[in-house]
Formats: structure tokens, sequence, C-alpha cells
């Protein structure tokens, strides 16, 4: 599944690299990977280290379980990366911060909220600039939605297989 998303984002950026506690298991992707300083810490410590290791300005993160994320929704959300220092979409009232655009410069603002024990993944949006993408938007670029389609337990896997066998067999892309 991550070499899916792998391709999925390649020549998206200059620098592409893996958060990973377990560097031996992902050592044949050929992309840098990054550990945690403090493993099991949670997301919001694991964006952290993806900020801090980061080699640009503007970030993407997306989650290694989002095996059907648009390739186009990705080129908008970074196209507006410039107006804000978090571009995120929302769907269902709900943020996705496993797949937007990051500014390094939240940094601080995320290392604030990891001191103040505040480990969510937006406890720091209210100290910078967010831009929401909401569905009126984002799904021009992904209809179905299937961009948030998250992959957790068996039952995931095998609705993955089907939605890819069918979009296969309507001669639709796979994405990939």
């Amino acid at each position: 599944m991550i070499e899916r998303l792998l391709r999925r984002v390649q020549d998206l950026a200059e620098d592409v690299l893996v958060t990973t506690n377990r560097p031996q298991d992902y050592a044949f992707l050929g992309v840098r990977l990054v550990s945690d300083p403090v493993p099991g810490a949670g997301a919001l410590a694991g964006l952290r280290t993806a900020l801090a290791a980061a080699w640009g300005e503007t970030v993407l993160v997306l989650a290694c379980d989002l095996p059907f994320v648009a390739r186009p929704l990705l080129e908008h959300l970074l196209a507006r990366a410039g107006e804000a220092d978090v571009v995120i979409p929302r769907r269902a009232g709900e943020y996705e911060p496993l797949l937007a655009v990051y500014a390094r410069s939240v940094l601080p603002a995320v290392d604030s909220a990891l001191a103040a024990g505040r480990g969510r993944m937006i406890s720091f949006f209210p100290d910078v600039r967010v831009l929401t993408i909401e569905p009126e938007e984002w799904g021009g670029f992904d209809p179905e939605g299937l961009s948030f389609f998250n992959v957790n337990t068996p039952e995931e896997l095998a609705e993955a297989e089907r939605l890819l066998a069918r979009r296969v067999l309507d001669g639709g892309s796979d994405g990939a």
C-alpha cells in the first residue's frame, strides 16, 4: 500500500520521506526514513518529526494507509500552500490532518502544543493560519471522496481490494 502511495506522489516534491519507528521494515522503499525521537508519542509528535526532517518549507503529509488518494487533490492542496500555514481538507465536519499540507514554520506551534500536553493533531491550529478545503472545493478533484478512505482493518483492506477491482473493471484508472 505504501508503494502505491509513493507512486502517487512521485515528482510532486524533491524530498520524500517516511516517518517510521521500524526503518528496517521499509528500507526497500528507497526513500529517506526518519524515526520519532520518542517512539509511541502519537500522531502530532510524528508530524513534528516530519516537519523537522523535511528539507523544504512546504510539507505534504499523507498517512500510508490511503490507497485511493487523488493526485489532482494533492496538487490542489500544494497549489494553495502559500495562502496559509496549514491547508487541510474537511470531510463530514472533521479535519483530515493526515492528508494535508503544512508549512515548516508551524513547528514552534506544534512544539508548544506538545509541551502543553495537547497531543491532538489539530491542537496547534489556533496558533497558525489554517485554510480549510471544504467538500465543495475538494469534491471537484475527488467526487467520490475516496482520497479519505483509509485501511486499518482486514475488512477495510478487503473493501479497498473490491473498490480497486471495480475501478479496473469499469475501465477507470486505479490512480497509481
